[in-house]
């Protein structure tokens, strides 16, 4: 293997390490009332021990990527609003105001955008 495919993989595989650290800091964030003090240790012991790796430095993007995941999940648990959401089951209905999805989606897809332009304009350089 080519000594540059090589760098490029290992930058990739980088990228994907620090885009879980980014979901791990965007969980404790989000959830900070909840379990997010749970995850805030998590999130900060994985950040110094990727951060030490004087390699890890060429994916850092990554970790504005990994901010994407939990808008995401909220985008896709509201999927059926804005609005009054009714279901129904053994003729029982419970009914949720569910969010607008669509500025969660926005903020999903601007966060994985910048964060792989990021990367690509930059390539397996170190930061």
């Amino acid at each position: 293997m080519a000594p540059e495919l090589a760098a490029q993989r290992r930058s990739w595989g980088w990228f994907a390490t620090w885009t879980l650290v980014g979901v791990t800091w965007s969980l404790a964030l989000i959830g900070i009332a909840s379990i997010g003090l749970f995850v805030l240790p998590a999130a900060v012991g994985a950040t110094v021990v990727v951060a030490l790796r004087a390699p890890s430095s060429s994916g850092l993007p990554g970790l504005v990527t990994g901010l994407a995941l939990p808008p995401l999940y909220v985008a896709y648990l509201n999927r059926s609003g804005p609005g009054n959401v009714c279901t129904s089951s053994h003729g029982v209905q419970s009914c949720i105001e569910a969010l607008d999805p669509w500025p969660w989606l926005g903020a999903t897809v601007v966060l994985v955008t910048v964060g792989i332009a990021i990367f690509l304009v930059h390539g397996p350089r170190r930061y």
